[in-house]
């Protein structure tokens, strides 16, 4: 089982790329893509799940390209796209029976499915009240269990926690988790605490380019000497955002605690503290437009091992 994404770019007019020479190699395993808002991220989940075509580069699964033979990964790929709609007057039930006939799943069988998921995403309780009436975080609770139908090799989820309350939150990174063992999960989003409880391997997209990708573990280690703590006065704190990359603030009675994320000291004040993902991620981001020799390295290509 493999998925090979070779040199992908994406133009949407003459001068507007969503991608640019994007590679990865996947084999079974939890991806975490991360980056910001109009990254690209949208636009590779799109090329991957068959509905957008590349402008140039070309995606295989196990060997075989997905623009010219789609089928060939449909049959397999579980999708919930960022904008999941629903039918408002289908229950939870029937909108679910829909997908799994236009899926070609056995009846009875996607029966005992529906019903499987409908459990595992915890609305089996309300599977016969139509979705008009469910809030964001059910909707998109039936948008993961509509993806998992077929149980797919390939599974894509775009922006997945959105308008999910904490503790569904962490019930679907458990549930990510659970899932990796012997199918490609793919993980798109903005918010790095969802990959970093999830991915074993992560990778960093900004402006359609590939910045970095490594396990949490190297990420972390890149900034191990680069995190500040360093307390303030609140009249210093818009100086202190002005001059440097501040990862986090708190206030306290003593002072606004900030986490800075830096090569230098940047005050003698400022003390080392422990890096986290979201340090390394917004040390990435802000290296990213620096010479070659300075900034992190990116991967040409690149393996997602369970």
């Amino acid at each position: 089982m493999k998925l090979s994404i070779e040199a992908v770019s994406r133009r949407y007019s003459h001068d507007v790329w969503g991608l640019r020479d994007f590679s990865l190699e996947l084999e079974p395993g939890v991806l975490g893509l991360v980056g910001p808002n109009g990254a690209g991220k949208s636009t590779l989940m799109g090329i991957l799940a068959t509905i957008t075509r590349p402008t140039e580069g070309r995606v295989t699964w196990n060997g075989v390209d997905i623009a010219r033979s789609p089928d060939e990964l449909r049959r397999v790929l579980g999708y919930l796209p960022q904008d999941f709609g629903v039918y408002p007057n289908l229950t939870a039930v029937e909108f679910l029976d829909y997908l799994a006939a236009l899926k070609g799943l056995d009846r009875r069988a996607a029966r005992r499915r529906i019903e499987e998921l409908l459990h595992l995403v915890n609305l089996f309780d309300v599977r016969n009240r139509p979705l008009g009436g469910f809030s964001g975080g059910m909707k998109q609770r039936v948008g993961i269990a509509q993806a998992l139908l077929n149980d797919p090799q390939l599974l894509i989820v775009d922006e997945p926690t959105v308008g999910l309350d904490p503790a569904e939150r962490v019930r679907f990174r458990t549930l990510l988790s659970d899932l990796a063992g012997e199918r490609i999960v793919i993980l798109s989003t903005h918010i790095v605490s969802d990959a970093e409880a999830t991915a074993t391997q992560i990778a960093v997209i900004d402006h359609g380019t590939l910045l970095r990708f490594a396990e949490p573990e190297c990420l972390l280690a890149a900034v191990a000497d680069k995190v500040w703590r360093w307390v303030v006065p609140s009249a210093e704190l818009s100086s202190a955002r002005k001059n440097h990359l501040v990862s986090g603030t708190t206030r306290r009675a003593d002072g606004v605690h900030l986490r800075v994320v830096t090569d230098e000291q940047p005050d003698e004040r400022a003390v080392r503290d422990e890096p986290t993902l979201e340090d390394a991620y917004l040390y990435i981001l802000s290296t990213a437009g620096q010479p070659a020799a300075a900034r992190p390295p990116a991967a040409a290509k690149l393996k997602v091992m369970a």
